[in-house]
């Protein structure tokens, strides 16, 4: 049995205002799981009844737009939690998370979860404070959606991947998207994703291998990013 003590995913979250013994509680009732590429975690309208620990692996949040077409609201990377929001206001999840790679997740049932809400203070303040650091992410999301020009979201968007995500051997970003996806994530056409990344590669600010990007020139791009 993995020791939740020492875990990641505890020491960087909420988790972390756990005391020893309510530590030992989730090792005890917890179950582990691989989650392969392309599989959901959870999809949307869901009832969960629980929060995921993530592991291992990158996952993209989504929500289906009216006329069924995916929106990449968020990605999520090893040792981070999904599934409090849900679990305090006792709702289905109103996104989808789809593996972007092989993961590695615990999940914690909500009645172990709740049972510390209610007695543990440091716990339950740290949870109410990752949800609202959650909204005020998606406030300043949806101002850089509304406000900022396209190729200031994909520089962003790219420095964003390059810093949270890290790079393979190879130099090229870990977190590996598909053009829709990256399309999605910055809130644009494909074709204009396209677009966008080949006049990158022709001023060799970022260089193209197939679906693999390398940030050749961090400075160039950061300049606009931040125009």
């Amino acid at each position: 049995m993995n020791n939740c003590d020492q875990c990641r995913v505890r020491q960087s979250t909420s988790l972390r205002a756990l005391t020893t013994q309510e530590t030992v509680v989730i090792e005890n009732c917890k179950t582990s799981h691989i989650i392969k590429k392309g599989e959901a975690v959870f999809s949307e309208g869901e009832n969960i009844n629980g929060i995921f620990c993530i592991k291992q692996g990158i996952c993209k949040l989504t929500k289906l737009s009216a006329n069924g077409s995916e929106q990449i609201v968020k990605l999520i990377a090893s040792g981070e939690l999904l599934g409090q929001r849900s679990m305090i206001s006792e709702e289905p999840v109103n996104l989808s998370a789809v593996a972007l790679e092989d993961m590695a997740v615990c999940y914690i049932p909500k009645k172990q979860v709740m049972a510390f809400f209610n007695r543990n203070n440091q716990f339950s303040m740290a949870v109410m404070k990752t949800i609202c650091s959650d909204l005020k992410a998606a406030d300043d999301h949806l101002v850089t959606m509304a406000q900022k020009p396209v190729k200031q979201r994909l520089a962003e968007t790219l420095l964003y991947l390059l810093d949270n995500f890290g790079t393979d051997a190879d130099n090229s970003l870990q977190a590996k998207l598909t053009r829709e996806e990256l399309a999605g994530l910055i809130g644009t056409a494909t074709e204009s994703c396209i677009r966008l990344l080949s006049q990158l590669n022709k001023s060799k600010v970022i260089i193209l291998s197939g679906k693999k990007i390398i940030i050749n020139d961090r400075e160039v791009l950061y300049r606009l990013a931040t125009l």
